[in-house]
């Protein structure tokens, strides 16, 4: 069985009994990958013809725009044709699991908590990636994605309490400067693309603005010119947080901007009333040609892809990992 591979143009033979993934690394084919276990959704690529078995790779409206795979569990079946992302953004960090001591947890609004940890050894990982979090053993794991870059002293995690949450209600109490939790990572496909000049759409709601927050310094601190525009949402002002860092960095950097959108309060200068989405639609009438990168509650992130998408947006340059609630 043969299998050509979009965009590069290289035929390679698949093997029986090899997954998708090992028989494109055999061959040398560059395709980003982590965890080898079909958890972090790195090794995601898209079956253009033909018949390959494995877990479904997408959700939503990305699936609805072809049949998405993860090449670590999947296996060719007939002669196929496989789309993988860019070669040149190609990530290979390995997951790790390691235990991190707590160094701070503090207030960054009325529900979201930082947490700083230190892990025992280096962790390297790209701009918009997550970790699980084990805080104890039974259904204690979590997953939050890193607020800052790699070069960072610590590992910052925006945890959003729930009253009535299973875990994260607990932590207040719980969580001390010292103590060790065990970090798995990193996991996740919707990282910073940095080989590009393409302007960027970020939006976030809620603690999604972490892993933004991580993709806006990964670009601007390493000098990439591309304009970025940064959505961010909340119901009102006071779930807001963050707001210092995102002022301190449009003061530094020209090329970003930033409006933030409330959609629980009467209309008023400062911010933008309404959704994301209709943000989206009044700021932006066409965005073809630009990378999007979406970070929130599923329904969120389906609601300004499909928005982005009327405007012009390629699916394959929308980037987002949506988090499901599991009793946080």
């Amino acid at each position: 069985m043969d299998i050509l591979i979009h965009p590069i143009n290289q035929t390679v033979r698949a093997i029986p009994g090899k997954t998708l993934l090992e028989t494109l690394l055999d061959n040398t084919v560059p395709i980003s990958h982590s965890c080898l276990s079909g958890r972090c959704g790195t090794c995601r690529c898209k079956v253009v013809d033909g018949k390959v078995t494995g877990p479904s790779a997408a959700e939503g409206r990305l699936a609805q725009h072809g049949q998405y795979v993860l090449a670590c569990q999947s296996y060719v079946e007939t002669d196929c044709v496989i789309e993988i992302p860019e070669v040149d953004e190609i990530v290979t960090h390995p997951t790790k699991t390691l235990k991190a001591e707590v160094v701070a947890f503090d207030s960054l609004a009325h529900d979201v908590r930082r947490l700083r940890l230190k892990p025992k050894k280096p962790l390297s990982y790209s701009p918009g990636q997550f970790a699980n979090l084990t805080f104890w053993a039974e259904d204690g794991t979590r997953s939050y994605s890193m607020a800052g870059v790699m070069e960072d002293e610590s590992l910052e995690f925006h945890i959003r309490i729930v009253p009535d949450g299973r875990v994260t209600s607990l932590l207040d109490n719980a969580i001390k400067v010292g103590d060790s939790i065990k970090l798995n990572g990193p996991l996740g496909a919707s990282y910073l693309r940095r080989n590009n000049a393409d302007p960027m759409l970020c939006v976030a709601t809620g603690t999604g603005l972490a892993p933004i927050l991580s993709i806006l310094r990964g670009a601007l601190e390493t000098q990439m010119p591309n304009p970025i525009h940064l959505i961010y949402g909340a119901r009102t002002e006071r779930d807001l947080y963050g707001v210092e860092a995102l002022q301190q960095l449009q003061k530094q950097y020209a090329h970003f901007q930033y409006t933030i959108t409330l959609d629980h309060v009467p209309e008023q200068g400062n911010y933008f009333h309404g959704l994301v989405t209709q943000a989206i639609g009044e700021y932006f009438s066409d965005l073809t040609g630009w990378r999007i990168y979406l970070a929130g509650a599923p329904a969120m992130v389906e609601a300004a892809s499909l928005a982005c998408t009327k405007r012009g947006a390629n699916i394959d340059h929308i980037y987002a990992d949506a988090f499901y609630p599991s009793g946080v």
